[in-house]
């Protein structure tokens, strides 16, 4: 309480009732805020040591969206950058999901991906698309390179016009007889793979 009272925010108290209004779940955690809303500059993301960002092409699902920006945060990504056609950032979903990293992670919204491409490959980085079909993750893809990953719908994947600008389509190998692995899932294995070959 007193971090937020230093910060110079106004602080109104009021009960549970008034609460449950403001809230978008059903149990709430007791306290609500109104922010300003805001998008971060892509310039400012692919700055000239930026070695990892995510990009979201056609993300629609608020759960997958705010739990990738969680595991960019957590592999030490530069930012995330979302496409026009991508989930609202501030979806009450999106928010929790992504366990307040969205609050520190720069992250740039209603963006061309088509621009963000050019813009990533200008600051020498290759760009990789996770989806079906490609190169394996491991072993066959050069993950030391500063790289801009891009991860698409889960139920259709990343546009054909977004694959046909990318470096490489890069794919997780799947062992056993699950049909394909969940977008949270997916996200980490890449981001993780490319934060540990950066980092060696």
């Amino acid at each position: 309480m007193a971090t937020v009272e230093n910060s110079g925010a106004e602080i109104t108290l009021c009960n549970s009732t008034v609460i449950e209004q403001f809230s978008s779940t059903v149990a709430p955690q007791g306290m609500t805020a109104v922010v300003r809303m805001w998008d971060q500059n892509p310039d400012e993301i692919f700055h000239a040591s930026a070695k990892l960002v995510v990009a979201l092409t056609a993300v629609r699902d608020p759960g997958n969206a705010g739990s990738v920006i969680r595991v960019a945060d957590a592999a030490g990504a530069d930012g995330v950058i979302m496409s026009s056609d991508s989930v609202d950032l501030f979806n009450p979903k999106v928010v929790r999901a992504s366990v307040g990293s969205l609050f520190h992670l720069p992250i740039a919204i209603g963006q061309n991906l088509a621009e963000t491409i050019s813009t990533a490959r200008s600051n020498g980085m290759q760009v990789l698309a996770a989806d079906t079909g490609g190169i394996s993750l491991y072993g066959d893809a050069n993950l030391a390179k500063p790289t801009l990953w891009i991860f698409g719908n889960e139920a259709w994947g990343i546009p054909k016009e977004v694959l046909e600008l990318v470096d490489h389509v890069v794919s997780i190998p799947i062992y056993g007889q699950a049909e394909s692995l969940n977008l949270a899932t997916a996200s980490a294995l890449c981001l993780y793979a490319s934060a540990t070959a950066q980092s060696s």
